[in-house]
């Protein structure tokens, strides 16, 4: 693909992330304090919730904070209830996009994410319109220089379910949502820390974007991205550097 660069993207969505640092203290707290509420406090019994706070850690939330945001999720400290709710839509170019939220307000998160899509040339679409165009799954990024013979042992062996080489020189490895915890330990205890990973919701096809499309595509992503009820946006589109 001419200009395409996982790796490069990879890095560019990471430079945002922490640009906004602020906002995901607020994310990672809610997601912390849903998962508590759903399968409780203890993170050695709760994937999610442990997934929650090794995302509290890599943003450097205090633990008193992390604490918190158990406690008001199994009951210990009064807080807010929130709704999980996803919204789909299309972007430029036809991109698909998916926008999760947690809101404690479904009327005011549904009208904020469809001005979002209205205003930046998108469209909001119905339940399920772009679902299937995406993978839930494990996904870890690797830098290019990472020894891919010893990675790729180490993941087939912890149980990943796939892995690619980009023409960057970035490995790719995929997991299966319940396998991403075991894999990414197992590959840490090996020595292979990833540059990104997450469970997510990979696209199965991208769509390239150039020029003042890719821009305008920027834009709605971050518009949506800075909505406040907003946890994650995924989308298929893939902004080329020119």
């Amino acid at each position: 693909m001419a200009g395409h660069s996982k790796w490069a993207n990879i890095q560019h969505r990471k430079g945002r992330q922490d640009e906004k640092r602020g906002a995901a203290f607020s994310r990672v707290a809610k997601e912390i304090t849903v998962a508590a509420k759903m399968g409780g406090g203890d993170a050695n019994f709760n994937p999610r919730l442990r997934l929650a706070v090794d995302k509290a850690k890599a943003v450097n939330m205090p633990k008193d904070k992390i604490e918190n945001a158990v406690k008001k999720g199994t009951g210990e400290l009064e807080g807010v209830d929130y709704v999980e709710i996803r919204y789909e839509g299309y972007g430029i170019g036809g991109a698909a996009v998916m926008v999760d939220c947690l809101t404690d307000n479904k009327t005011r998160t549904v009208a904020d994410v469809r001005h979002a899509f209205n205003k930046y040339g998108g469209n909001m679409g119905t339940d399920g319109c772009v679902a299937f165009m995406f993978k839930h799954c494990g996904q870890l990024v690797f830098a290019p220089g990472t020894d891919e013979a010893q990675l790729m042992d180490a993941a087939i062996e912890a149980g990943a379910e796939d892995v690619t080489t980009d023409d960057d020189g970035s490995i790719e490895i995929v997991t299966g949502p319940g396998d991403f915890l075991a894999v990414k330990e197992a590959l840490e205890n090996a020595g292979f820390k990833a540059e990104y990973a997450e469970v997510t919701m990979k696209p199965l096809n991208e769509t390239e974007l150039a020029g003042e499309d890719a821009a305008k595509m920027q834009k709605l992503l971050d518009a949506l991205d800075n909505l406040d009820d907003v946890q994650e946006v995924y989308t298929t589109a893939v902004m080329d550097e020119e």
